[in-house]
């Protein structure tokens, strides 16, 4: 049977891959698909950019900062006894350092011990010998050496001699987070301590119901001696960049923050004759 003319132009559209129409609309719907493509490329690229170069408050981190200097008053108690204060290590490398009579400063250098990392679970790994976590509490001698006899863990008792001694003792740290603060917070985890200006913190070892006794009175004079020095400091430091500024024309005028000085220059006219 012959094929009829409809017949035969279907063969021929279907050996040439489509119609007329379909060769004129794949390649205009496939460069408009590309060109959009490369249009959100440009658009996220921007965008990413800008969110670098414009960071939200968010992204700038949680104090303390790198560059900020923080005081802190520790104390360490033991079966209702305050135990003596540690040994100031001069080699420290890190953001916390301990210094004379349980004074913690901090000034971060890194990330490690910056904004939210700065706990007192970050100053106990910190400090050589020195084991802080939720079910032990080893206190390192001079040399940064862990000793048993100043080694707590959860169901111990307390020693003969002692406060409450043969009680079962757990450990756990109570923080005051200003000096205002007179019922202390109470934790297992050093973790949730965050560090903060004017923090005093006791890392004890007592029978379950014991508060903890908070830094004695002249760790805490210190703390607040130094975070007035530090302020002090800083404020000289910021006045003492003042800019000097000289104009010289018909009038040359000296300018020194916060003072200002002005010299008028003099002219003398001589009459003629």
């Amino acid at each position: 049977m012959a094929k009829s003319a409809t017949g035969k132009w279907v063969s021929r559209v279907g050996s040439a891959g489509g119609g007329k129409a379909y060769k004129r609309t794949r390649p205009s719907n496939y460069y408009g698909i590309l060109l959009v493509i490369v249009v959100l490329g440009l658009v996220a690229t921007a965008l990413a950019r800008y969110d670098y170069q414009h960071p939200s408050k968010g992204a700038k981190g949680t104090p303390p900062a790198i560059g900020t200097t923080w005081y802190g008053a520790l104390a360490i108690q033991s079966c209702g006894k305050t135990l003596p204060y540690l040994t100031a290590d001069s080699t420290a490398t890190g953001g916390f350092k301990l210094e004379s009579d349980d004074l913690i400063k901090l000034d971060p250098t890194s990330a490690a011990d910056a904004g939210k990392n700065a706990t007192i679970g970050q100053f106990a790994d910190e400090f050589p010998g020195l084991i802080a976590s939720s079910n032990e509490l080893a206190i390192p001698n001079a040399k940064g050496a862990a000793v048993s006899s100043t080694t707590y863990r959860n169901g111990q008792s307390c020693p003969t001699g002692s406060k409450y001694a043969g009680q079962s003792g757990q450990v756990e740290y109570a923080y005051w987070s200003t000096l205002s603060q007179t019922t202390p917070t109470i934790t297992t985890n050093p973790d949730n301590i965050k560090f903060a200006q004017y923090l005093r913190v006791t890392m004890a070892f007592d029978p379950k119901g014991v508060t903890p006794a908070p830094p004695n009175q002249e760790t805490v004079d210190e703390m607040s001696a130094a975070i007035i020095a530090s302020a002090n400091t800083t404020t000289t430091t910021a006045a003492s960049t003042a800019t000097t500024t000289t104009t010289i024309g018909p009038a040359t005028t000296t300018t020194v923050a916060p003072t200002t000085t002005t010299t008028t220059n003099t002219t003398t006219t001589t009459a003629k004759g």
